[in-house]
């Protein structure tokens, strides 16, 4: 190409004089103007446009949305399907608003053990659903005025979710975690304030049921003279979750009554408290405001994984942990082998321990840590082959 054809634009023409960057090439050359454009196209062609998150969601019924759960969460069958209706109602009407009528939003509290999957349910459903999805920890939480993050500070995770989006962070999800940590501590009233526990209740009211909130365009904290946008949460749906320990003697002793006094009932069964019956009362009777349990119309409570299921989240589901540490091993020309017993006995080790799913990760990394620090003495010794057997989890060495 001539160096005449090199002063213009390939893609438009336009003269390196006429444009505010020409970059060059061999035999190409493109002007800051193309780029632009280009740039633009692809933002458009990768961003899904209003119209999309409409078609998307409408043709989500709760059976789609709990098959797609079934695919990445294990057990919890009950409590999926309850999701499922919760969740395709609240975008049914966000989406399909009537004209005269005003359908109330119904927010979802799912209580349920630690390691269960609550924040796995919550986060999968909104990857179903396209919708920008954050997770804050309620244990941070602090009233406004006092050190710590404010409620809208979830707002603000939010909109950075969605890439500065307002419509899209209108539709997304908040999943409040450790919700039972704001609980009241008392139920008599105290000199000093409760500022990260009833206060939060008490502040996070509005903004469940659906409020504007003025917050920073770009994140962050409030400065004066900043950018503000305004978000309003009437149609963001909130899922707070919780492991309530202790909320199954709440219900235990509503259903069989106390036996304080010299006329009590000294009945030698009692029934245990099952959290698939708790009630708004019992929520309160734990400490939590009865304004803020009205807000969550819909209550989901999971049961602890039984051993089978942890077998199946262990080596079932896409990226397990036995495949994780399989590719890590490998890299050192080793493979990792595990007998039927020694899985056995880590997804009993969890259920004893009560860590739920979490707990996997810490029992595999506990049994094969001293195999991870002698990795070179096994290359030095030629071993390739590690199998861990039921005596290497109850007892981990290495083998050389």
């Amino acid at each position: 190409m001539t160096e005449s054809k090199l002063n213009h634009c390939s893609f438009c023409g336009n003269h390196k004089d006429k444009v505010k960057k020409l970059i060059v090439g061999d035999d190409v050359a493109i002007c800051s103007d193309c780029i632009d454009l280009c740039t633009q196209l692809i933002v458009d062609d990768t961003t899904l446009t209003e119209t999309e998150i409409k078609e998307d969601i409408t043709r989500n019924d709760p059976a789609s949305i709990k098959e797609y759960l079934d695919l990445h969460v294990i057990g919890q069958g009950a409590a999926k399907t309850v999701l499922s209706v919760a969740i395709a109602n609240h975008y049914k009407r966000i989406t399909n608003p009537p004209a005269d009528l005003e359908i109330s939003k119904g927010n979802v509290l799912i209580v349920g053990p630690t390691g269960s999957g609550k924040t796995l349910l919550a986060k999968t459903v909104a990857k179903y659903l396209k919708v920008p999805f954050v997770v804050a920890d309620a244990t941070s939480l602090t009233e406004a005025g006092y050190v710590g993050d404010d409620v809208e500070s979830m707002i603000s995770m939010l909109l950075n979710a969605a890439g500065g989006d307002v419509k899209l962070a209108e539709r997304g999800i908040v999943f409040v975690d450790e919700i039972d940590k704001i609980a009241r501590k008392s139920e008599s009233t105290s000199i000093t304030r409760d500022v990260s526990g009833e206060g939060v209740q008490q502040a996070l009211l509005k903004l469940v049921e659906g409020t504007i909130c003025r917050i920073p365009a770009a994140g962050g904290r409030k400065h004066p003279g900043g950018e503000m946008s305004e978000i309003n949460t009437k149609d963001i749906l909130f899922i707070a979750g919780g492991a309530f320990v202790g909320l199954k003697e709440v219900i235990s002793n509503r259903k069989n009554g106390t036996s304080i006094g010299f006329s009590a009932d000294l009945r030698e069964s009692k029934t245990e408290g099952d959290l698939s019956m708790v009630t708004p009362d019992d929520l309160t009777r734990y400490g939590m405001i009865p304004e803020f349990i009205g807000r969550f119309t819909t209550t989901v409570s999971i049961k602890e994984l039984t051993k089978p299921e942890l077998l199946q989240v262990l080596t079932g589901v896409k990226n397990n942990y036995i495949e994780q540490y399989q590719y890590l091993l490998s890299l050192d020309d080793i493979a990792l082998t595990f007998s039927p017993e020694a899985l056995d006995q880590i997804a009993e080790n969890c259920i004893v321990l009560k860590t739920g799913a979490r707990g996997l990760h810490t029992e595999i990394e506990r049994v094969l840590m001293p195999h991870m620090f002698d990795t070179r003495k096994y290359r030095e010794n030629n071993i390739k082959e590690i199998n861990i057997t039921k005596e290497l989890v109850l007892e981990p060495k290495s083998n050389v």
